[in-house]
């Protein structure tokens, strides 16, 4: 069954970026309707979100003239799974942290009961005042509502500062999310350490040894961690992606930095993800200026790395659970199995990285997950983030003590 969103469009000039959401989610089979206030219709018009849309896009006016039997806000807020505003003005969230419903929207938000994602912006002095920061605090009080921070840039007033509306992309990852957990934030309260991407070990500036991984499985996680509710610390390898609002992200290079980064924040750790691949050699010697190619070494002396994922679980308390990923080729789960115990881990996941459309660089995978009670779990070709919440699923069923 199609998944049912709302969209709320603020009056803003982030309004032209709903676009791109609306369109991306009909593209992904998401049913999609638009509510648009009197202020957005300033901005962009109901017929070019009702044609992205395939659906009418609502105003006041169908609100308040509509001969319809059902009132269409109780009809609207039936309908809807999720109900995302975007952009959320001054205007709109102060109404909504009192309980003000004097227009389509606003009526539409108090006849649902599904989540309610927000993305605010506005200049920054509004978004800074006193005023404006109570009634975000006061709203987020109530389970229904999932905040996303502001980030930081150049605004349509021509002032660099906070205020700008998370892009598009995000918001579509975290509806995605929302779909999938609904009002479930069962890792509220819980501090999760990722680790991400491939780790590179230098022969002088300009080589390494390396690997393909991109770290998109480790951002995954990241992301559906902090949509539902936990404190997400990502320590990963150079990317080519941005670090979403709301995580602490700290890039290293090397397994040494990884491994020096991690351990500083292991202790506090209620759940850690070693999705990282993490090298096994390094060359043993490093030159600090560029070998010319006459002087490369024929056969490369190589030494071993720190074991990170075998010393975190020499580390690991009674109430913390970690967990590898295990990058396998032809049969996946033996090596996973003996990986999983030899380094005391709670869980393990294996992924194959010789299938189409998986492992390295992909943005979907495939994955067997196995415990140390012998439980296995076969997740079927899926995007990245889903198998991020298919994971976390996974933990709270078996593990209950991180909950």
């Amino acid at each position: 069954m199609k998944k049912k969103v709302i969209i709320g469009v603020g009056g803003g000039i982030a309004a032209y970026k709903v676009c791109e959401l609306v369109s991306k989610l009909f593209k992904t089979g998401v049913e999609v309707k638009v509510i648009l206030t009197q202020a957005a219709q300033k901005f962009i018009t109901p017929l070019t979100l009702a044609t992205l849309s395939r659906h009418c896009a609502y105003t006041d006016d169908d609100f308040w003239l509509s001969t319809r039997p059902r009132p269409l806000h109780i009809e609207l807020g039936e309908w809807a799974d999720l109900l995302v505003i975007a952009p959320l003005t001054a205007n709109t969230l102060a109404k909504l942290a009192h309980g003000i419903a004097d227009n389509l929207l606003t009526n539409t938000v108090l006849a649902s009961t599904c989540p309610v994602l927000l993305a605010p912006a506005m200049n920054t002095d509004m978004w800074e005042q006193s005023a404006v920061q109570r009634n975000w605090q006061l709203l987020l009080t109530d389970d229904r509502y999932h905040g996303m921070s502001t980030s930081t840039g150049l605004l349509a007033c021509d002032r660099h500062g906070s205020g700008r509306m998370a892009e598009p992309p995000e918001i579509f990852t975290y509806i995605q999310s929302l779909l999938h957990i609904g009002h479930q934030r069962d890792l509220t309260g819980k501090r999760v350490l990722i680790s991400a991407g491939g780790t590179r070990e230098h022969l002088d500036p300009v080589r390494f040894i390396g690997n393909p991984a991109t770290g998109k499985m480790g951002l995954a996680l990241a992301q559906a961690a902090l949509h539902r509710g936990a404190e997400v610390t990502l320590v990963h390898s150079p990317a080519h992606w941005d670090v979403p609002l709301g995580i602490q992200a700290i890039q290293v290079i090397t397994a040494q930095e990884m491994q020096t980064v991690l351990q500083s924040h292991f202790p506090i750790a209620d759940l850690i993800i070693m999705s990282a691949a993490v090298a096994d050699v390094k060359p043993t010697h490093y030159s600090k200026d560029k070998l010319p190619k006459r002087s490369l070494p024929s056969a490369l002396p190589l030494e071993p790395v720190p074991d990170i994922i075998a010393q975190l679980g020499q580390l690991k308390q009674p109430h913390q659970t970690l967990i590898g990923f295990a990058a396998q080729t032809g049969d996946i789960v033996t090596p996973a199995i003996v990986k999983l115990q030899n380094k005391n881990l709670d869980i393990i996941v294996a992924n194959p990285i010789d299938q189409p459309d998986s492992g390295f660089g992909s943005d979907n995978n495939q994955a067997v997950f196995l415990d140390k009670q012998g439980n296995q779990v076969e997740i079927p070709l899926s995007s990245k983030l889903q198998i991020a919440h298919d994971l976390f699923d996974f933990v709270a069923l078996l593990n209950p003590n991180i909950n």
